[in-house]
C-alpha cells in the first residue's frame, strides 16, 4: 500500500506548556480522501500546518509524497496545495488576478493558468465577480476564492483545513464534486471538517482527534458499527430526570463498554441487541418512575460517536492550544 502522507508520534508545543499534538500518528493511502475530525482545539489545524511546513514538530516524523517535512520541506511545498481556515488572498489585486497569479507561481504556463482560473470561477461561482478587487468581497466570496486558487494547478497531495466553513450549501457540494473529480483523478486529499455529513460523503478512512491525540481509526461505517446497532434518543423533559435516567442507564449501557450521553433534556443510549434490549431500557426507566416524553431509535451517526468518545458534539468549541496560538498570533 503506497501512502501520500506519514505522520509517526508528532509532538507539539507552545509556549506556556500548551500541547497541542501529543504523539498523533496518521497514514493516508494514495487516491484518497482522508478526513481528520475533531472538536475545535482537538489539533487537526496544528497536525496540518506541521504536514504542509508551517510549522516544524517538537519531536516526531512525517513525510508527504516520500520528502521529509522538515528537511525537504521545499520538495514537500512543491507537491502539495493548502486551503487554510482563513482566505489567504490578495486583496488589492482582482479575484481572477489572484488565481492566475497563483497558478503562474506553480509554473503553468499562462495560457493554462488562465484557462484553469475562469474554470475555477466559474465552478465557485464568482465569474461575475471576477475582475472586482477582492477587498469588495463577502468572507464567503473570499473563501471561495481561496479554494480556487489551491486548486489551480492541480496538485496531488491537498490539504483542506475546514475548507467549507462558512459557504453556503450550493458553494459547499461544488467544493464537494471537485474533491471527488480530483480523488477519481489521482490526487490525494487531507480534509479536517467539523461537517460530519461532509466527512460522511467524502472520507474513505477517517482519524478522530481530541486534546491533540488520535482517539479513534476507521472508515465512517466502521465508527458508527462500534457504537453499535440502535441508537435510543429519549428526551426526558427535564434536566433534572435526564440525569437520573442516565444513571439508571449507566449499568445496562456497560454491558456494551459505553455510556449514556447527556444532551440537555436527551438521555442518549448505544445499543446492540435489538428491541430486546430497547425494552429492557424502557422497563428500568418505567420501574423507576421516569417515562420519557418522546422516544426515537435510530442507525448511529458521526455525531454519535463524538459524543461517544468525547463526551461532547464535534461543534463545541473547547478553549486550546490552537485557539490560544491564534490569538496570540492577533495581538
Amino acid at each position: 500500500m503506497v501512502h501520500a502522507i506519514e505522520a509517526h508520534d508528532l509532538v507539539k508545543v507552545f509556549k506556556g506548556g500548551i500541547t497541542a499534538l501529543d504523539g498523533v500518528s496518521l497514514a493516508v493511502e494514495s487516491g484518497t480522501v482522508f478526513g481528520l475530525l475533531g472538536p475545535n482545539g482537538a489539533g487537526k489545524t496544528t497536525a496540518v500546518r506541521i504536514l504542509t511546513t508551517i510549522l516544524r514538530p517538537d519531536s516526531g516524523s512525517a513525510t508527504v509524497l516520500g520528502h521529509d517535512v522538515v528537511r525537504e520541506s521545499s520538495l514537500v511545498r512543491a507537491s502539495i496545495g493548502l486551503a487554510g481556515q482563513y482566505a489567504a488572498v490578495d486583496e488589492n489585486l482582482t479575484g481572477r488576478e489572484n488565481v492566475r497569479l497563483i497558478g503562474q507561481l506553480t509554473h503553468l504556463s499562462r495560457k493554462v493558468a488562465n484557462q484553469r482560473a475562469d474554470d475555477l470561477l466559474e465552478r465557485f461561482e464568482l465569474t461575475d465577480a471576477a475582475n472586482r478587487a477582492v477587498k469588495t468581497y463577502s468572507g464567503g466570496m473570499r473563501r471561495r476564492l481561496d479554494l480556487a486558487a489551491a486548486l489551480v494547478d492541480r496538485p496531488p497531495v491537498l490539504f483542506l483545513d475546514e475548507p467549507t466553513t462558512g459557504l453556503d450549501p450550493y458553494s459547499r457540494m461544488a467544493l464537494w464534486a471537485v474533491i471527488e473529480e480530483l480523488t477519481e483523478a489521482g490526487a490525494t486529499v487531507l480534509l479536517t471538517t467539523q461537517y460530519l455529513e461532509e466527512a460522511d460523503r467524502l472520507a474513505d478512512r477517517l482519524v478522530v482527534v481530541d486534546h491533540g491525540r488520535v482517539i479513534a481509526e476507521g472508515t465512517s461505517a466502521e465508527l458508527k458499527a462500534n457504537l453499535g446497532a440502535t441508537v435510543l434518543d429519549m428526551d426526558m423533559g427535564d434536566v433534572e430526570r435526564a440525569r437520573q435516567a442516565a444513571g439508571i442507564l449507566s449499568e445496562l449501557a456497560r454491558r456494551f463498554q459505553r455510556e449514556p450521553v447527556l444532551q440537555g433534556t436527551v438521555v442518549e443510549l448505544a445499543l446492540d441487541g435489538g428491541a430486546r434490549m430497547v425494552t429492557e431500557a424502557l422497563v428500568l426507566l418505567d420501574e423507576a418512575g421516569l417515562v420519557p416524553a418522546t422516544l426515537a431509535m435510530r442507525e448511529p451517526s458521526l455525531d454519535d460517536v463524538f459524543l461517544a468518545l468525547t463526551g461532547h458534539g464535534v461543534t463545541e468549541a473547547e478553549a486550546s492550544a490552537e485557539m490560544a496560538t491564534q490569538a496570540k498570533g492577533r495581538r
